[in-house]
């Protein structure tokens, strides 16, 4: 009989008995697989709860392949005999990870029905908590172990333990013995070092001693020269000093005066200096704001282009509808309300942009003022410098201990002066930058100029387009006034249109009136040229047997002298109304009998190529048989008030 051990871990399990509170209890579970050879090879499930501070507390379970199948119809499971280990040991595993939360999902639970878990027979459950209700995935019933088998387990136990001390003795002995070896090394090692230091120590007193002996011998010898030299060197220095003791009292007494007067001029470059230096601070505190006052208008800058763009191509889409407005007269109204709402956005970033530019402006003048007052106490700074190098220069050859802390002063104002240079040079950058800004300001103020002179000459030609379309609109009313009152001469001339059988009807000035055709739907009147020029066919062509009398050769050229002779006159009276210029008013009517004027301008009745016939004439037959004479003009009209029907000819 063979065993081998799946799982051996504590485990927190909550106690439930009849009658008392639910208790948490520390358990071990382990878990065997046991290999049956003899008299049939057969494998069983061991699982034992155990308490590491209760030697008593036990409890044994052996599932064998027949016990696992009646457990598995009792209670619904979907796992194999050999895949039931696994399984269990993983639901174990997430017990222990949720055993530490407040709220576990998955526990372990002892149940047993008497009131204490004194040799009763204990189920274990797991349980897994859901809103709704504890489901549990697995019930197990352990009997508690007899007498017999807690013996045999705390002998195993102790065998275990025995097993264990052994082991740790074995390794005690071994840590012992190695970390003698380690000492044992250890200080012989440091024996040896204690010896070199020994010697080291002996050979650095013996060579500092020999040096100290060089050393003295050295100093003495040096000392007797070097009061023989003394002595030398204060006897000449006596016979100099007697000498130069006149001179020097003279030139101490100026030097004082001239000390007294530099120790002031020091006091006062000094307190500049730190005046200086507290400006310099500001100035880059100043600095910094402006160049973050820089970065925020060439952002300004950026979206006012990208502003732009659209702009443009908003030109463009207006240009566009400009090109479309002459064959679009029907939609402009539409388009004008639109480009209304297009004029007021531009108004709108136009207004945006002076504000823009005014506070630019602010800010530059207020750099200005700022680059000014830095310049100022820059020159008043280099002046004064000036003047201090050149005192100093003077007084180089007199005192030399004045030199030197002279020459640490000009090293710092030198250092000034370079951070004072760049500084120039970055102010100058911040002013061509400004420069620039302004430059790009006035590129887009001429830009929108020009747009706003684009949007005025777009508005006044919607007005000479509406101007246009009304003139088109007066012209019309008028042909449709004129064809009434022909319309209406017709019905009265129908009792002598009656008598004449075939022929045409002919107005009073002894022209053929204009007929109606019924038969090919047109209802409304003809033109008296094309009239005319049906009235000189044969009529025999049209119904063989027709009995309408044909017309005479003399009657016809009578009929056509006098035609040409109205025509004509009334060509001459059009021409003496455009050289005049006199538009007649809206109440007078044209009257064609008495040779009045017609209530419309003389650019209507000037001759135009691509204009259009009136109703019910072919331009073809009245080009090539009967050519119109057309009035002389001027100058050829625009070929934008060009296209306006029936304004090109107007016969009477």
């Amino acid at each position: 009989m063979a065993a081998e051990r799946i799982f051996d871990r504590a485990v927190s399990v909550r106690v439930r008995s009849c009658g008392c509170e639910e208790r948490r209890l520390n358990v071990r579970v382990n878990i065997e697989l046991l290999s049956i050879s003899n008299p049939v090879h057969k494998k069983d499930l061991a699982v034992r709860l155990t308490d590491d501070t209760d030697p008593f507390f036990l409890y044994n379970l052996v599932i064998s392949e027949e016990d696992f199948q009646s457990l598995k119809s009792q209670q619904g499971l979907l796992v194999d005999f050999s895949a039931f280990p696994q399984k269990f040991i993983d639901l174990l595993q997430q017990c222990i990870q949720e055993q530490n939360k407040d709220i576990p999902r998955f526990l372990l639970q002892l149940v047993s029905s008497a009131p204490a878990l004194d040799h009763t027979p204990v189920s274990l459950n797991v349980v897994e908590t859901n809103p709704f209700k504890h489901l549990t995935h697995l019930s197990l019933k352990f009997l508690p172990g007899t007498d017999a088998e807690i013996k045999k387990f705390l002998a195993n136990c102790l065998k275990c333990l025995k097993e264990d001390k052994i082991m740790l003795e074995e390794k005690l002995k071994k840590t012992e013995e190695d970390l003698t070896r380690q000492l044992s090394y250890t200080q012989q090692n440091l024996s040896e070092k204690s010896r070199e230091l020994d010697k080291l120590k002996n050979e650095w007193t013996s060579y500092t001693t020999a040096l100290s002996n060089k050393h003295s011998q050295e100093l003495t010898s040096e000392k007797e020269r070097a009061l023989q030299a003394q002595t030398q060197y204060q006897q000449q220095h006596e016979q100099q000093k007697k000498e130069l003791e006149n001179l020097h009292q003279k030139s101490i007494q100026q030097l004082q005066n001239r000390l007294s007067e530099l120790e002031v001029i020091n006091k006062d470059l000094t307190e500049r200096r730190y005046k200086g230096d507290s400006t310099v601070r500001e100035l880059k505190a100043k600095l910094s704001g402006l160049e973050d006052e820089c970065q925020r208008a060439k952002q300004e800058v950026l979206s006012l282009r990208r502003e732009n763009t659209t702009l443009d191509a908003e030109c463009h889409e207006k240009e566009k509808l400009i090109n479309q407005l002459q064959t679009r007269v029907a939609v402009l109204e539409q388009e004008i309300k639109d480009k209304d709402q297009l004029v007021t956005r531009t108004k709108e970033v136009l207004d945006a942009t002076q504000e823009q530019k005014v506070i630019l402006e602010e800010s530059a003048e207020e750099k200005q003022r700022h680059i000014e007052k830095l310049e100022t106490t820059i020159k008043s700074l280099s002046a004064e410098l000036l003047k201090a190098n050149e005192i100093i220069k003077k007084l180089q050859g007199d005192l030399k201990t004045l030199m030197s802390k002279l020459k640490l002063k000009n090293t710092v104002t030198i250092q000034q002066e370079k951070l004072l240079a760049e500084k120039e040079e970055k102010l100058q950058k911040q002013q061509k930058e400004s420069q620039e800004m302004g430059q790009s300001l006035r590129m887009k103020e001429q830009e929108v100029c020009k747009l706003q002179e684009q949007l005025e000459s777009t508005i006044q030609k919607l007005e000479e387009s509406k101007q246009l379309l009304k003139t088109n609109e007066n012209v019309i009313t008028w042909l449709n006034k004129q064809l009434s009152e022909v319309q209406m001469a017709k019905k009265l001339d129908t009792p002598a249109s009656a008598h004449g059988g075939g022929r045409a009807a002919v107005s009073p000035h002894g022209m053929p009136d204009r007929p109606s055709f019924h038969s090919s739907g047109i209802n409304h009147p003809i033109s008296p040229l094309y009239a005319f020029q049906n009235f000189l066919e044969p009529t025999h062509s049209k119904n063989g047997n027709s009995q309408c009398p044909v017309p005479k050769a003399g009657t016809l050229t009578l009929f056509s002298l006098s035609l040409q002779v109205q025509l004509n006159s009334q060509l001459l009276k059009l021409s003496r109304c455009s050289d005049a210029h006199t538009v007649p008013a809206a109440g007078h009517p044209a009257n064609k009998e008495n040779g009045d004027q017609l209530g419309l301008e003389s650019k209507y009745f000037k001759r135009k190529d691509d204009s259009i016939p009136l109703r019910g004439l072919s331009q073809n037959t009245l080009n090539k048989e009967y050519p119109r004479p057309y009035l002389p003009t001027k100058a050829q009209p625009s070929p934008k008030a060009a296209g306006t029907p029936a304004s090109a000819y107007f016969p009477g």
